[in-house]
């Protein structure tokens, strides 16, 4: 399955959830999209769980292989809960990162920045958005990329940051101080529901 690339605003409303995070997608009309959107239909268990990893794998912008791949591997840690493991795994691609950081006002647009080559971590130039960030990377941008437009009107709109992440304004660069922990992520999400679906396929 291919990644989804069409309006996130009309997706956000069919999962009824604000997948840019900011809740502007479901500030006019709280409910799904086309003619029977505001009419409640009964959703089976089975379907909960598919919501919640279809609601999770957009919202970070993954085709279906990759976001199994990263389930795997949440699954092949020893230490924490699968479910958390897997939010930590997701959390720590480059392009959430600088998406997170505020170079860019959607995960959409950081992808973007990363594989067109704009970013660097600890000073070399990384193009692939899954790249792994590990806690003490430091995440900048390439010399030329600094007046890009888009990333400078980013930056400007960037009211705060999580708390794994520290940023250094004149060097317009940010480190991974930490992992991130559960307690700092979306709260509308309950991975455990993803965890139930993957394990009865």
């Amino acid at each position: 399955m291919s990644r989804y690339t069409g309006p996130a605003w009309k997706l956000s409303r069919r999962l009824g959830i604000s997948l840019l995070e900011n809740g502007k997608e479901l500030q006019r009309r709280p409910y799904g999209p086309g003619q029977h959107g505001n009419q409640r239909k009964q959703v089976s268990e089975y379907g909960r769980q598919l919501m919640e990893k279809q609601k999770l794998r957009f919202m970070y912008g993954l085709n279906e292989r990759q976001f199994r791949t990263l389930f795997t591997k949440a699954g092949a840690m020893r230490e924490g809960q699968h479910g958390e493991n897997f939010m930590m795994l997701l959390e720590q691609r480059l392009d959430n990162m600088v998406y997170r950081l505020g170079f860019a006002t959607t995960r959409r647009q950081a992808r973007q920045l990363v594989s067109h080559g704009h970013i660097t971590v600890n000073g070399r130039r990384v193009d692939i958005p899954s790249f792994h960030v590990e806690v003490g990377s430091v995440i900048g941008l390439r010399e030329n990329s600094c007046n890009v437009e888009i990333i400078k009107n980013a930056l400007e709109d960037q009211v705060s940051r999580l708390g794994f992440l520290s940023y250094d304004e004149n060097k317009m660069e940010g480190t991974v101080t930490r992992s991130p922990e559960r307690e700092e992520l979306n709260a509308e999400i309950d991975e455990t529901l993803v965890v139930e679906y993957y394990n009865q396929l």
